[in-house]
């Protein structure tokens, strides 16, 4: 990805959200050097990538496969530091983009349309080969157990939320016509660098071409902390 997609995203998901009227932390809005002035004191934030998420996953077409999200909360598997067992994201979900198709082994999540457009999401059940099992299974949505073929695409209107189990297929994206929606995520703690299984090989933090200067730091790219020895 270039920087000047990174930095374009991250303006157009901030305005949207400031549309919503979802406030975001002041440290969405710390320029690069200001990550450098502090110690351990913003930990958490480091260690449990909180924060701006922006990626192509390798893709090279950013408009159809792709993410941009912020993490408000985490914990972190193993750490008592962070003993949090949940995690909550917003995602700024544009007409046609998507993550591409995967699932999770130990996350279980919330999809839920906070406002604007339609959210349309495909689902299948993971089989034993950590391939799309081509039988039907059920899910809740907003709290009623529904069947669910195969494959099928379920619309997530605003208001409406979708639960997802461990080892869930999913691919969701905002429904042309509708557009752009404030989707959250609610789930227990995410480790997005060991716990996501695409069914195409994919990079979750592709590297930048530094186009330009940064505007933003991403969870990936913070400094440690101000004073500490490698």
């Amino acid at each position: 990805m270039k920087r000047s997609q990174i930095n374009q995203a991250i303006e157009m998901a901030a305005e949207f959200f400031g549309m919503m009227n979802f406030k975001l932390p002041e440290y969405a809005f710390w320029p690069p050097e200001k990550w450098a002035e502090f110690g351990p004191e913003i930990d958490e934030i480091r260690d449990c990538m909180l924060g701006w998420d922006v990626t192509d996953f390798g893709s090279g077409d950013f408009a159809r496969i792709g993410r941009t999200l912020f993490t408000l909360r985490n914990g972190r598997h193993g750490d008592p530091r962070y003993a949090k067992t949940y995690a909550e994201k917003a995602i700024y979900n544009p007409e046609g983009q998507r993550a591409p198709l995967h699932f999770h082994v130990s996350k279980m999540e919330d999809i839920i349309n906070r406002g604007g457009g339609n959210v349309l999401i495909t689902v299948w059940k993971a089989g034993e080969n950590n391939r799309p099992c081509q039988e039907p299974f059920s899910l809740a949505v907003s709290g009623i157990r529904r069947r669910i073929e195969p494959g099928e695409t379920l619309r997530i209107v605003p208001g409406e939320s979708i639960c997802l189990p461990p080892r869930t297929f999913h691919q969701f994206w905002g429904e042309e016509g509708t557009g752009p929606s404030l989707t959250g995520e609610v789930s227990s703690v995410c480790d997005d660098k060991t716990d996501n299984f695409f069914l195409e090989k994919r990079d979750r933090f592709p590297a930048i071409e530094e186009d330009v200067p940064a505007r933003f730091t991403l969870v990936h790219e913070y400094p440690g902390p101000k004073g500490a020895t490698a």
